[in-house]
Formats: structure tokens, C-alpha cells, sequence
């Protein structure tokens, strides 16, 4: 059995410590999967419940919104509470959801349960990850859990769409909702088994009025950006909600401002790298989901491709996620991060590139495995030096609040990334009849721009993130955070949290 003491859990057997980093690892794997293997579903879900363009969206965006909601406060939840109550929580509603987004016999209470099921997932990121730092007071085996963690994620990301595919083909995409269940269900036991509670002695105060501000801020937006097209920019609706948007921006900025403890602390974007890394975070991630969006519609509506064959198809990007990420880590370690995040930009935008030229014109299967490839090696060289110029010249104890500001933001970009590139499409495919290869690769040529255009904003802003200037705005930025009031040499961070049996 594991002990406590005055200062937190001394670490109990390594066994023990495995299956601890086996549930926050499972839990991690069903929220990332669910996002990337319902890509290859698409189309059947499309036929199977006569769904539009925008419903489609619908069943991305709604889940990736409200993980990005969410995401600031369910830590601070976790730690005011229990983090094993929190995540035992998050896993039945992940659960739940789950099992209803199996049955759901509409396009609307499919997208109602997604939200159910991001509810719960938007505990699970954060707080799998404190339970993490808890359980592994030891920082070299700490960082070495964290990279398994966050390894699993970055194989549910790349691996997702064949995984999909396999699954759709062979027992319909329901199953897919089925599969995540009965993980979450393994997870449960896990955690009820070995996972031990405990909680921070100074957790952040709650923020409802911001954590309702952010709500009403990412909803409208999403909102208008997806049904605009459909509806009409100057439907009443759009701007009404356009209007809720915007005011609801310009009141979060002027409330956090005043609060000793803000939800969203904006004294991080005074430093130019932070800033820099989060509208990075934003483009990378809404360039990776537009792309997996548009391109398995075009593989499968277009080409009449199988799922089976969609997910064989975007097998590369799983590989060049494979062998560039580490390499990624390692350039950011070694020459800093301009160079992991230009030859990323470079990639993301000739992969762009790639198919707004060929994809009419070319039936050949080597311009769109080319593309496929460069879209991965983009994908997979911006984590590494993303987190690094987030927590660069931050205090330590600032860390967890900026990195979840990161989190937010690369969230926000997948729901904005299908959103934006989904209303395009939709905009373009609005008078046509049938979605030839030529008819579906002329309306998508203006979205490949777009996610072109975010290639090259993160080479841009690559660049201008690791001047002189901008470590000079990173080290002012630092200055504004008084030190941590915890006293200096008493223990690793987790002694700040009280263990409870």
C-alpha cells in the first residue's frame, strides 16, 4: 500500500504508479480518439441520418467547443474537490455520452450527446494530467510519465482515421461511440482501484462570471461562422449572435482585468512569444482539423472511396507523426524553436498547396499521398516548440495556468478550423448538384487556400516569436508575476497537495 505524509503520498509501488499512468493514458486516448476517428465516419453519418454539411460540422465543432470551454476551470475543479472524484465524474459522463452517441437516431441528439460527451472530456485533459504530477513526486520519472501521456495522445491524433476507418467498415460508425465507452468503463475500474485522492491546500478560486463569458464568447462565434452560409450573413440570427460575440469578448477582457485571480490571466500576452505561440496553436490545429475534414469528405463523397480505404489513405500522416514529433523535441532542444516551427509552417502550406493546385486536375494517388505527408510532418514538428515557447520565461508556478491557456487555444482552433473550412465548402457546394472529383476540388480550392494562408502564419510568426524583442517582452511579462507563496525548500510540487483516503 501507498503512505502519506504531512507533505503528500510518498510514491507507492511502481506497479501501482503504472496503472495510475495506464487510466490517465486511457482517458486521454478515448477524448483525442473521438475527435479524429469520427473524421472517417463523416460521410456514412451523413447518410445514415441526412445530414448536411453544416450538421457534419455540427458533430466536430460542438465536441472540440466545449472542451475548449471548459477546459481553464476543470483543473481547478479537480484540485478543489478531489481529483480522483473529478475524474471518476468526467469518466461516467464521457461514459453516458458515449453510449447515447451510439443510439442517437437524429443528427441533433447526436450533436446533443456529443456535448455531453465533451463535457466529461474536458475534465479528463486537465485533471488526468494532475493526477500525473501527484502520483510521481520523482521529476525525472514525472517527466517520463508525461511523455507517455502525452504520446498516447499524439498516436489518438495520428492514428485515429485508420482506426476509424477500420471500425466503420466493418461494424458501422456507432461503433466507434461503443468502443470509447467501454474503455472509459476500463479506466473506471482502473481508478477506483489504484488512484488515490487528493486535493491542493490553495486551490485558484472559482471564476463563473469569466467561465460564462468564455461560453458566450466561443458558442456565438462557432455559431455564426458555421450557419452564416446557410442562413445569410444578414440573418437576424447570425447577428444577433455575431453581436453576443463580440460583447461578450470586450466584457471578458474588461472583467478579468479587475480580478486578483482571473480565469484567463491576461498578463500572459504581454509576452510576444506567448502570444505568438497561442495564435500558432490556433492556426496548426485549425489547419490539422480543417484538413481531416475536407479531405475525408473529398476521399470519400468525391472518390467513393471506402472508410476502410479513406483511413488506409491518411496512414502517412500517422507515420510522419511517428518519426518527426521526437524529432520535433529534439530540434526545440537543441536549436530552439524557430526551426521546428518554420519547416512546420513550410510543410503545412505546400501541403495546402498541394491540393489546391493538383487536386482537379489529377486523378494520380502521388500529388495526394504527397500531400497527405507534408500535412503530417507540419502537424507533427509544432508541439514540441508550441509548449516550449508557452512556459519560456514563465514562473514555474504559472506554468499549469499558461499551459492550459495553450490547450484552450489549440482546442478552439480544431472546432474553428472545421467550422471555417466546412463554411467554405458549404458556401461553394451550395448550387451544385453532384459532387464530382472536379465539382467537390473547385469549391474546396478557396478552404486549401485558407489552411495554406495558416502555414504560412505559423513560419511567420515563427520568425517573430524568437527575436530579440520578443525574449525581451517574455522576461517583462515574467516580471509581472509575483513569486509563488509557498516557501522555498519545502519539497517538489506535489507537497502542496493533501492526500485523503
Amino acid at each position: 500500500m501507498s503512505k502519506s505524509s504531512p507533505h503528500g503520498p510518498v510514491a507507492g509501488p511502481g506497479r501501482r504508479q503504472r496503472l495510475v499512468l495506464a487510466s490517465c493514458s486511457m482517458s486521454i486516448l478515448i477524448v483525442v480518439l473521438d475527435f479524429t476517428a469520427l473524421n472517417v465516419a463523416l460521410p456514412t453519418v451523413q447518410r445514415e441520418l441526412h445530414a448536411s454539411v453544416s450538421g457534419l460540422q455540427w458533430t466536430l465543432a460542438a465536441y472540440g467547443l466545449v472542451l475548449a470551454s471548459l477546459q481553464m476551470v476543470a483543473g481547478s475543479t479537480g484540485d478543489r474537490i478531489g481529483r480522483r472524484r473529478t475524474f471518476q465524474a468526467g469518466l461516467w459522463i464521457f461514459t453516458v455520452g458515449s453510449a447515447l452517441c451510439a443510439v442517437a437516431p437524429t443528427l441533433e441528439w447526436l450533436v446533443a450527446f456529443r456535448v455531453l460527451q465533451a463535457v466529461g472530456g474536458a475534465v479528463l485533459s486537465p485533471v488526468s494530467l494532475s493526477i500525473i504530477t501527484h502520483t510521481f513526486p520523482d521529476d525525472r520519472e514525472r517527466a517520463r510519465a508525461i511523455g507517455v501521456w502525452s504520446g498516447v495522445a499524439g498516436i489518438a491524433l495520428a492514428a485515429g482515421p485508420l482506426l476509424g476507418g477500420v471500425l466503420v467498415g466493418s461494424a458501422g460508425w456507432r461503433s466507434i461511440f461503443w468502443l470509447s465507452a467501454l474503455v472509459a468503463l476500463a479506466a473506471l475500474a482502473l481508478t477506483a482501484r489504484c488512484v488515490p485522492e487528493s486535493r491542493a491546500l490553495r486551490p485558484q478560486p472559482g471564476d463563473p462570471i469569466g467561465q460564462v463569458l468564455v461560453v458566450t464568447l466561443l458558442a456565438p462565434l462557432v455559431y455564426t461562422i458555421i450557419e452564416a452560409p446557410g442562413r445569410g450573413w444578414d440573418d437576424p440570427m447570425i447577428l444577433t449572435c455575431g453581436t453576443v460575440a463580440v460583447l461578450s469578448l470586450l466584457a471578458l477582457v474588461a472583467y478579468e482585468r479587475r480580478r486578483t485571480e482571473p480565469l484567463l490571466d491576461l498578463r500572459f500576452f504581454r509576452s510576444a512569444p506567448f502570444s505568438m505561440a497561442a495564435v500558432i496553436a490556433l492556426c496548426a490545429m485549425g489547419a490539422c482539423a480543417g484538413f481531416l475534414f475536407l479531405s475525408t469528405l473529398y476521399l470519400q463523397d468525391a472518390r467513393g472511396f471506402s472508410a476502410l480505404r479513406t483511413g488506409l489513405w491518411l496512414l502517412p500522416m500517422a507515420a510522419m507523426t511517428m518519426v518527426f514529433a521526437p524529432l520535433s523535441g529534439r530540434l526545440t532542444g537543441s536549436r530552439g524553436p524557430r526551426l521546428p516551427l518554420v519547416l512546420a509552417g513550410v510543410a503545412t502550406a505546400a501541403g495546402g498547396l498541394m491540393f489546391t493546385v493538383l487536386n482537379a486536375e489529377s486523378s494520380s494517388g502521388l500529388p495526394l499521398l504527397a500531400g497527405y505527408v507534408l500535412i503530417g510532418i507540419g502537424y507533427s514538428l509544432v508541439a514540441a516548440p508550441i509548449t516550449h515557447m508557452i512556459v519560456s520565461g514563465m514562473p514555474p508556478a504559472r506554468a499549469g495556468v499558461a499551459g492550459a491557456i495553450a490547450m484552450t487555444s489549440r482546442l478552439c482552433g480544431q472546432s474553428l478550423g472545421v467550422a471555417v473550412t466546412g463554411a467554405v465548402l458549404a458556401a461553394s457546394l451550395h448550387h451544385t448538384t453532384h459532387t464530382t472529383v472536379g465539382a467537390f476540388a473547385e469549391a474546396g480550392r478557396p478552404a486549401w487556400w485558407i489552411l495554406t494562408g495558416c502555414g504560412a502564419v505559423v513560419a511567420l510568426l515563427g520568425v517573430c516569436a524568437t527575436t530579440p524583442w520578443a525574449r525581451r517582452t517574455a522576461d517583462r511579462a515574467a516580471a509581472l508575476f509575483p513569486a509563488s507563496p509557498a516557501a522555498p525548500g519545502t519539497g517538489p510540487a506535489p507537497a502542496e497537495d493533501s492526500p485523503r483516503h
